[in-house]
């Protein structure tokens, strides 16, 4: 078994002169809940998008799930799951027709596909949503089915790119109960939020800030570490130390 499920080494993403992401280096192992915590802008989308294989980077090396992100990064897609930050459902087809077109795409079929998506509609309470055409539908149940394609072919890791923006406080952490209860049974969750709650339920955060990794490690030490009462505080005081967030 490998030992980490995302290893980088001074991984950078350059647009022109601008550096989106600028020399990160980081280990994720098996078996976490890891965030992503900065602001919008903060390189935390083009990060992960070079993660799962969307995106070359301009310099640095990596492995996800022992893939090797600048040569095996088709290898990598059908091995982890990936839910972008911008809806990427199909809008006027219903859930039960986005999880079928999506399983088929991963090697599903017959039985065994329509078995694991009557798993997944009682898991995530998709009854009353999964055959209304999912454009039509609130942005916390979107989300919902969104997340159901994202974990259909069992992957071991599953990136999540702002999984819950634009959702109110209460459905948040609902889906957060079931992030839990997927982590529970196994699976290595990768999230990139700009929710100081969201952050705190990871196990481990990095702090991004204008496409550097600040600093990483388990909320409540990074918060004790600094003598401060909360992780936004925490958060404020780390990025004030790095310069104005333009």
């Amino acid at each position: 078994m490998m030992d980490y499920a995302v290893v980088i080494d001074g991984l950078s993403k350059k647009f022109g002169a601008f550096a989106a992401v600028d020399g990160i280096s980081l280990k994720v192992e098996y078996g976490e809940i890891f965030g992503f915590l900065g602001a919008n802008g903060a390189g935390k989308t083009t990060a992960i998008r070079m993660l799962c294989g969307l995106l070359q980077p301009t310099s640095g090396t990596g492995t996800v799930n022992g893939f090797d992100i600048n040569r095996e990064y088709e290898k990598i897609k059908p091995s982890i799951g990936y839910m972008s930050q911008k809806f990427s459902l199909y809008g006027d087809l219903t859930g039960r027709e986005n999880l079928q077109f999506y399983g088929t795409v991963y090697g599903l079929r017959g039985g065994r596909l329509k078995g694991r998506i009557a798993e997944l509609v009682d898991g995530l309470s998709l009854d009353e949503f999964i055959d209304r055409p999912t454009g039509a539908l609130p942005v916390g149940w979107r989300q919902r089915i969104a997340l159901a394609a994202a974990i259909l072919h069992r992957p071991r890791i599953v990136f999540l790119d702002e999984p819950t923006g634009g959702v109110d406080p209460v459905f948040r952490r609902r889906f957060w109960e079931i992030l839990y209860r997927l982590a529970d049974d196994g699976t290595n969750l990768f999230v990139t939020t700009h929710y100081m709650d969201e952050a705190e339920f990871c196990s481990r955060i990095s702090i991004m800030h204008r496409g550097k990794i600040v600093v990483v490690g388990r909320p409540r030490e990074l918060v004790a570490s600094r003598g401060l009462r909360n992780l936004q505080e925490t958060f404020i005081s780390l990025i004030s130390e790095q310069g104005t967030d333009g």
